[in-house]
């Protein structure tokens, strides 16, 4: 048995293409059961924590909370990653998120605030962990399809994600079957989906991507493992520049898709919408975040980095004018705008990834993957903090707007990389 296993994997190191095409698969199984291990954080974090507290202006923390724990658990599963290869650093994220809904479910059942928030943010490592696998797909891509690789993995995570939260009733349903709160339910199914997503990882992500992409670039004397050169000049500034306008994207991004995505279920609930309602339009949003992944791989790739990170922009806009003009009643104005956040965040990701990925060398990249990942989480968890106190002294639409607004920030940026080129 050992004999075969060493034989297959000497086959997949001497044909990078074949590797690929098992480790996307292994991937994408990951990914999947990844994605309904997230969105419970998503759709009723926020919930668990208004009932608790009594108050909206903090219905926000939770978000905050588990985004930052998803920074330290990026620098973890990157530096991980660097020493000792992808599957070890992302096996441990899964199981330490799986650790901290554990926690949540805890909290819950004894009505202990400080305990969920401790928890949530053990929890952020789970989402840290479903973002950083999107550059393990890309490790052994060639150049003019790291953009496809990206998506192929980040589009893996929609059925986990849409399934997630519109299990919200009937697992509400088995958590009070079993002595626990109503809202304690999807967290069940997370802690239970990260376990199996780190079981897949360990046993099957072999040869492990960054690994071999190091033996063979060790091998052919290359910058970048059978791809060619690191950067791809004719798309992505080059060198500190690149990092920085591609880390620039999904930073924004994420801060105004986590601000304006972690306010819409209080929002809907105190309209008078039910926890079914407010996880079928997370679950659309989420769906719109990973979906249109193999699509946008493409664009990305044919038409430019640079081209559809400015589309990310105009559509986050588009997304919170509509938010701010949907009414409250509205389930279906909601969730169209909720489907454009999710679209411009996607834009953004795989744009961004993919011109991080060009510009830093294989050297050192997983390391700085995570440092990206880190401000990414920081700027989710200043969105979420932020966005129950703005929404508390002012109103949802006024978070919207302003989010909406904050997007534009990136077509100067754009334009500005565009020039020095």
């Amino acid at each position: 048995m050992t004999s075969i296993a060493r034989t297959g994997t000497k086959a997949l190191m001497s044909d990078p293409a074949q590797a690929q095409r098992r480790i996307l698969r292994v991937l994408v199984t990951s990914q999947i059961l990844s994605g309904a291990g997230l969105a419970a954080g998503v759709t009723v974090g926020a919930l668990l924590a208004e009932d608790m507290l009594g108050s909206t202006s903090l219905a926000g923390l939770p978000s905050a909370l588990f985004t930052a724990g998803s920074a330290l658990a990026a620098i973890a599963v990157g530096r991980v990653s660097q020493a000792r290869g992808r599957r070890p650093g992302l096996a441990t994220g899964y199981l330490t998120g799986a650790l901290g809904s554990a926690g949540v479910i805890t909290a819950a059942v004894l009505d202990n605030p400080v305990l969920l928030f401790t928890a949530l943010f053990v929890y952020g490592a789970g989402t840290a962990t479903n973002l950083q696998a999107r550059y393990a797909g890309a490790d052994l891509a060639p150049a003019g399809h790291r953009a496809r690789a990206v998506s192929t993995v980040l589009v893996a995570t929609t059925l986990g994600g849409v399934a997630g939260p519109n299990l919200a009733a009937p697992a509400g349903a088995l958590a009070e079957h079993l002595g626990m709160p109503h809202l304690a339910g999807l967290f069940v199914i997370s802690g239970i989906a990260y376990a199996l997503a780190a079981l897949v990882l360990v046993l099957w992500l072999r040869p492990d991507p960054l690994l071999l992409a190091r033996d063979l670039a060790a091998r052919a004397g290359e910058t970048d493992a059978a791809t060619g050169p690191a950067a791809d000049a004719t798309d992505t500034g080059k060198g500190r520049g690149g990092v920085v306008l591609g880390a620039l994207v999904m930073v924004l991004t994420q801060l105004v898709m986590v601000a304006i995505m972690t306010m819409t279920p209080v929002h809907m609930h105190d309209h008078g919408h039910s926890a079914a309602a407010s996880g079928l339009v997370i679950g659309i949003h989420v769906g719109a975040m990973y979906l249109p992944s193999p699509l946008t791989g493409r664009l990305v790739d044919r038409l430019g980095r640079m081209t559809i990170a400015a589309a990310s922009g105009i559509t986050l806009l588009a997304a919170g004018i509509l938010a701010a003009a949907a009414p409250g009643d509205s389930v279906a104005v909601l969730a169209l705008a909720l489907a454009l956040l999710g679209l411009g965040w996607n834009f953004g990701l795989v744009s961004g990834t993919a011109i991080i990925t060009d510009t830093v060398p294989l050297a050192t990249r997983a390391k700085t993957q995570g440092l990206v990942d880190v401000s990414i989480a920081i700027a989710g968890a200043t969105g979420g903090m932020t966005s129950g106190i703005m929404v508390a002294a002012t109103s949802y639409p006024a978070l919207a707007l302003t989010g909406g607004a904050l997007s534009l920030a990136l077509l100067p940026a754009i334009a500005a990389t565009a020039h020095r080129r």
